[in-house]
């Protein structure tokens, strides 16, 4: 029984480091959506995929929301992008497109952000995405960004289709 011991541990370990991703909301909800939430819309299909995307300005509506979906790997470890999601170690995404920055209720934002006075559209997401820290000194967002404008055009356009209602 006692190599059984190690493996044990290990799955301890496993499960929490998987619990620091979240975060307690501080307006008294928990971060695992155990509040009344907003009923859900259903997972869009393919074809308003298509046309959310075609709606686009260029490079977003000729990028591969596919690569984006890939490139988003890295981001799903701190954000949920579905209406009603879990806030995690950063902030649901759900309806980020055209909101003010630190929108988010019960999510504990950097001052900076907070007082930044940006609105997520295109321009100002490409620019987060590419180099947080320099668009937002101060903010406690450790993703170090992404240089390739493909990639980011390709991200971009999977969170603008994947976090706007559909029609």
């Amino acid at each position: 029984m006692s190599a059984d011991r190690p493996l044990i541990a290990i799955a301890i370990m496993a499960a929490m480091s998987l619990s620091a991703c979240g975060k307690p909301a501080t307006d008294g909800e928990t971060a695992d959506s155990g509040g009344v939430q907003p009923a859900a819309s259903p997972p869009l299909t393919d074809a308003q995929k298509a046309a959310l995307q075609a709606e686009l300005p260029e490079p977003y509506r000729s990028a591969d929301l596919e690569k984006g979906e890939a490139l988003y790997a890295m981001c799903r470890s701190c954000h949920t992008l579905v209406e009603g999601g879990a806030n995690l170690t950063g902030p649901n995404l759900w309806g980020t497109f055209g909101a003010k920055a630190a929108y988010v209720t019960g999510f504990n934002y950097s001052d900076a952000l907070k007082t930044s006075g940006l609105t997520w559209d295109f321009a100002t997401m490409d620019k987060w995405i590419e180099k947080p820290r320099e668009l937002v000194p101060g903010t406690k967002m450790s993703y170090v960004g992404m240089k390739s404008p493909e990639d980011r055009a390709a991200l971009i356009a999977f969170l603008k289709v994947n976090t706007t209602p559909a029609k």
